[in-house]
């Protein structure tokens, strides 16, 4: 096993978010349901934004705009991978 830091993990993680991160697929910590970003129930307010499982009401995803810059948590997404798009 190779130990570098985190700068290794750049593309694996562009790949997986794709150009389009709504199609993201995230896997539910609460309840194991499967969906895009797209699907999940999004609540906006200027405090920041989180997106809920539509299936269980878990918080999959946290953004905070803070003095410093944006924090993006997935606090409720067991897993997530780049959706698979049909060009058709």
């Amino acid at each position: 096993m190779l130990v570098v830091d985190g700068n290794a993990l750049a593309g694996p993680l562009a790949e997986a978010l794709g150009s389009e991160p709504t199609t993201v697929l995230l896997r539910c910590a609460g309840c194991s349901a499967l969906g895009t970003l797209a699907r999940s129930r999004a609540y906006v307010s200027a405090m920041g934004s989180v997106a809920r499982c539509r299936d269980c009401d878990t918080v999959l995803v946290t953004v905070v705009e803070g003095p410093d810059g944006q924090w993006v948590g997935l606090p409720g997404a067991r897993a997530f991978r780049a959706a698979v798009v049909d060009p058709r």
